[in-house]
């Protein structure tokens, strides 16, 4: 074993990140059974250790306040401390890769579901009896089996996270090591869940008796996935037009969609692969995979674009940042350029260019999408509200359950069920991730705009500049610091919910 230091650090860290990233890979996009994390954690004990934890916070309180060898340092210490957790609860996420890929939902005598596809089948179903069987059967599995699973996984990773005694708690912890001020965007989703409310009270109604012909007080998280499905529109976004289309626009744009073959399309349909899709980068910058699971017209579309912003900016990150540059930091990062692209699925110029929307229908979709970004900004303002809870230690774990139902049912207006309070949580705040690249996506389209003209996402000097004053700069800085660099302004919902006002009018 090479002495400990930073750079061994950064070597050793990098191999690792590659392994696991390639196993998570294999095992999500069903090209393994499995995923065997443990004997990777095993072949990179000495990087994961107490050691190299007390040497990364050690570097982070001797180095200068406002220095790169501080922001760098944090970076470190932040996947060091993560590390503690993810190597411990490896055998978890074994059970639940392993579960997820092999659970089968009965729903009724005759009729079994593979889990990974009940979301699909759900969306897809215009039968709201049918809807409503399916997500009762689902539930009733995962109350039985995944759940337990989830709720060990996050009881170990507050005891774990609060045992470093980095700060005086797990939620301290997080906003020290990520520069995420917690309790500000907490309070920054209870006033906009506020401020949107009459407004979703407005609409909710009429797009539920519109499209599924029900009832407010009728509706489940399953009709919720089959409103935003959107169906209605389906002729105007065929999947065998979606990635000519949307590699015609990123063309344009001045890139090469798939980055010199460093980008790999994986979108067919495959036994195993999971439902929701995700971008896996092996090594960075050059091999990155797109996964996508179709489950056919618009959400296809925005969930490929979603994803493609992703392997954008790892395929055309700059190879000679350090590690942590790469491959840590603030993530709220990627996925505001995840959701810059995504949001071109609601620009009447480009939906008029690379789909089949004729004018007649443009302005309904248009809405529709505005309703949609209204109700997901509702869904996870009100997530992190929940996971604060979950996290800090105050509320029993007994009681998140109920908690998690009344939080996320009030400000949806769609039904939730207990048996997703542990499940529906992606682990270490990740919903803080995404709330702060909403902001930070609205920022950037308003200064590409600025610089490019309306049209930017055609315009082939904005492509060149969006690689490399954005991606081409990894995850370096945080996603305040960015958005002060490029448009000099703060995050805020402000520009949000202007935008879903306009589309909504």
């Amino acid at each position: 074993m090479k002495p400990l230091s930073i750079e061994w650090l950064r070597e050793d860290g990098e191999a690792f990140s590659q392994e696991i990233s390639r196993e998570y890979y294999l095992a999500h996009s069903g090209q393994k059974p499995v995923a065997e994390l443990q004997p990777i954690y095993q072949r990179h004990a000495g990087v994961l250790g107490p050691d190299a934890l007390a040497l990364t916070v050690d570097a982070f309180r001797n180095a200068p306040e406002n220095s790169e060898e501080r922001r760098s340092a944090r970076l470190l210490v932040e996947w060091q401390a993560e590390a503690q957790s993810a190597r411990q609860l490896a055998e978890l996420d074994e059970r639940e890769i392993a579960w997820e890929s092999s659970a089968v939902v009965q729903v009724t005598d005759t009729r079994a579901i593979q889990f990974e596809t009940t979301s699909i089948e759900i969306a897809n179903s215009t039968d709201p009896d049918e809807r409503h069987a399916i997500e009762r059967a689902r539930a009733a599995l995962m109350q039985r089996e995944l759940a337990p699973i989830r709720r060990e996984r996050f009881q170990r990773e507050r005891d774990i996270t609060e045992e470093l005694g980095l700060a005086a708690s797990y939620n301290a912890t997080f906003e020290l090591l990520s520069g995420v001020p917690l309790a500000q965007l907490r309070a920054e989703c209870e006033q906009f869940l506020r401020d949107t409310q009459a407004l979703w009270d407005d609409t909710l109604p009429e797009f539920a008796k519109r499209v599924l012909h029900m009832e407010p007080a009728a509706l489940t998280r399953a009709d919720a996935g089959a409103l935003f499905r959107a169906r209605e529109f389906d002729a105007y976004f065929p999947g065998n037009q979606m990635e000519a289309s949307i590699r015609k626009q990123v063309r344009e744009m001045g890139v090469d969609p798939l980055a010199a073959g460093r980008i790999t399309l994986d979108t067919g349909d495959r036994e195993g692969k999971r439902s929701r899709a995700f971008c896996s980068p092996v090594r960075i910058p050059d091999e990155v995979y797109l996964v996508l699971r179709p489950h056919g017209g618009q959400s296809d579309w925005m969930t490929f674009l979603h994803e493609l912003g992703h392997a954008l900016h790892f395929a055309y990150m700059r190879p000679d940042l350090p590690f942590e540059f790469r491959w840590l930091g603030d993530n709220s990062i990627t996925e505001g350029y995840a959701m810059l692209f995504d949001h071109l699925l609601k620009d009447s110029g480009w939906l008029k260019r690379y789909t089949e929307l004729g004018a007649s229908a443009l302005p309904a979709f248009v809405r529709s999408m505005g309703f949609e970004e209204l109700h997901f900004l509702r869904r996870y303002s009100a997530k992190l509200i929940y996971e604060t809870d979950l996290y800090g230690g105050a509320v029993r774990w007994e009681s998140l359950p109920e908690l998690y139902v009344e939080r996320l049912s009030t400000a949806t207006g769609f039904r939730y069920h207990h048996a997703d309070a542990f499940v529906d949580v992606d682990p270490r705040y990740y919903a803080a991730r995404y709330l702060r690249a909403w902001q930070l996506q609205a920022l950037l389209a308003e200064t590409l705009v600025e610089r490019y003209d309306v049209d930017w996402w055609r315009n082939p000097r904005a492509g060149p500049w969006i690689c490399s004053a954005l991606f081409g700069e990894g995850q370096r800085e945080l996603a305040h610091e960015q958005a002060e660099r490029v448009s000099g302004k703060a995050l805020s919902f402000a520009p949000l919910v202007r935008a879903i006002e306009r589309a909504l009018a």
